[in-house]
């Protein structure tokens, strides 16, 4: 390497002027110094004490948060790239905990400030080659945790879930996903409390946490087997009320077993309500509640609703792809349903309210990609409608940040602190004093790399 000492300038001011100017580029490049961390200077940051650290430094370096101090008195190291945020807000890279992954959606989860996803259903060889092909690097998206393919019971749901009909298979079924590296257990509607224990017993012989949407099991029977947690909020009328005909509805099929488990809620009464919400609380089940996929299909009959800006903002072949209208006509769903699905988000709402009084962990989900439910976006709406249910702007954030990391078993995840890794959003505005404002998304950091949210967009 050249250094300034080996040069003499005694007869520069006869050289070619090129020269000169090529000496100093030289000069300048062996001057350099080579940048090793990015500094995020001047950003109000939430600690996970959930205070706000105002005009923050936050130092990160391969891939993970090194220092999180206040500016002032602090030395920024020379080698840390500075990009200046001052006034903006950082919180936490936000985690979809229900979700079924699609390759051309990881960029719109990112520009929306989603850095993980929880996946809970999928083709399972192509699931998990996309999570390890993400995890290798070299493609912008969320990090995914992922299921693979569901197990259900017998007739399965779904061609791609595995469908088991006795405890050998349900074993069987464990042992294949736990094989294939999942993250995860999903059980299905189809599963029965008989079905349930034997696949419970297995998936701890592999340190295995189960999921469930349930239809022929109960919520309460469900957190007294074992499961970590619960989906849609399923099986919680079953527990507070009569199950028999919720069950013989979950038999018939599975469209009319979801209508009604809908429809059943407007019918709960509170005291009812509570004394499942303590019993999951205090079994330490996490409730996956999907407030987004209730309401988003309890207004069905609006045209305003299924043409939110959202939604307009996907292209045409996503949504002729879902095919409403299909959907619906699969459903047997008519137009007076749908008045009878918004009757029942009362209760489910209060559900909310008694659970997370009672200690209880929420998730927030949002059973993206499905119909009108619009990766990335709807998680914002999702945690819109915990606030109104009646969770802080705070509670609300922790149901995406630090509560699906917990569930996750992420120890990194879900806090911005020294040592986490480096996943966060940076926000125009304070989201703690609007919710909605975590849609102000200006660049989101995941794997300790940077990116402009318009740039994720531009590339869709």
């Amino acid at each position: 390497m050249i250094t300034p000492r080996t040069i003499d300038f005694s007869g520069a001011a006869r050289l070619d002027r090129r020269v000169v100017l090529l000496l100093g580029a030289l000069l300048a490049g062996c001057t350099t110094i080579q940048k090793d961390s990015i500094a995020l200077v001047g950003g109000n940051v939430l600690t996970p004490d959930n205070r706000v650290l105002q005009d923050a430094v936050i130092i990160v370096r391969q891939g993970k948060i090194e220092q999180l101090v206040p500016r002032e008195g602090f030395v920024i190291p020379r080698t840390a790239d500075v990009v200046d945020v001052t006034g903006r807000w950082i919180i936490p890279g936000l985690i979809d905990g229900h979700v079924h992954v699609e390759r051309w959606a990881l960029g719109r989860y990112l520009a929306a400030g989603v850095t993980a996803v929880r996946d809970v259903h999928g083709e399972q060889d192509s699931i998990l080659d996309l999570r390890e092909q993400i995890g290798r690097g070299g493609l912008a998206s969320p990090r995914i945790f992922s299921a693979g393919a569901m197990i259900d019971g017998s007739p399965a749901t779904f061609s791609n879930a595995t469908e088991v009909a006795n405890a050998t298979e349900a074993r069987r079924a464990v042992d294949s996903r736990a094989v294939a590296g999942v993250d995860y257990i999903k059980i299905y509607t189809r599963i029965t409390p008989d079905l349930l224990r034997p696949l419970m017993d297995e998936a701890g012989s592999f340190n295995l946490r189960v999921t469930a949407h349930l239809g022929l099991t109960d919520a309460i029977t469900a957190a007294r087997l074992g499961v970590s947690s619960i989906e849609h909020m399923s099986g919680v009328p079953e527990a507070a009320g009569s199950p028999d005909r919720f069950f013989a509805e979950h038999r018939a099929s599975f469209w009319r077993g979801w209508t009604y488990f809908e429809k059943g809620w407007a019918k709960l009464d509170s005291v009812a309500l509570n004394r499942v919400a303590v019993t999951l609380a205090n079994a330490h089940v996490a409730v996956v509640p999907t407030l987004v996929l209730h309401d988003t299909y309890s207004r069905l009959d609006d045209s305003a609703a299924i043409n939110n800006p959202d939604v307009r903002s996907l292209p045409d072949s996503i949504i002729r792809r879902w095919d409403l209208p299909g959907m619906v006509a699969r459903a047997g769903w008519i137009a007076a349903d749908f008045p009878s699905f918004r009757a029942s988000r009362a209760n489910q709402d209060l559900f909310i309210r008694e659970f997370r009084a009672a200690g209880g962990r929420i998730i927030a989900g949002t059973d993206a990609s499905n119909q009108l439910l619009v990766p990335g976006l709807s998680l914002h709406r999702e945690l819109e409608l915990l606030v109104q249910a009646g969770l802080t702007p705070v509670d609300a954030i922790a149901t995406a940040t630090i509560n699906p990391a917990v569930l996750l078993g992420g120890d990194s995840l879900g806090l911005i602190a020294p040592g986490r890794v480096a996943d966060l959003v940076i926000l125009r505005e304070n989201p703690l004093v609007d919710i909605r404002n975590t849609r102000t998304v200006d660049r989101v950091m995941v794997r300790g790399l940077l990116y402009l949210a318009d740039s994720l967009i531009a590339a869709q």
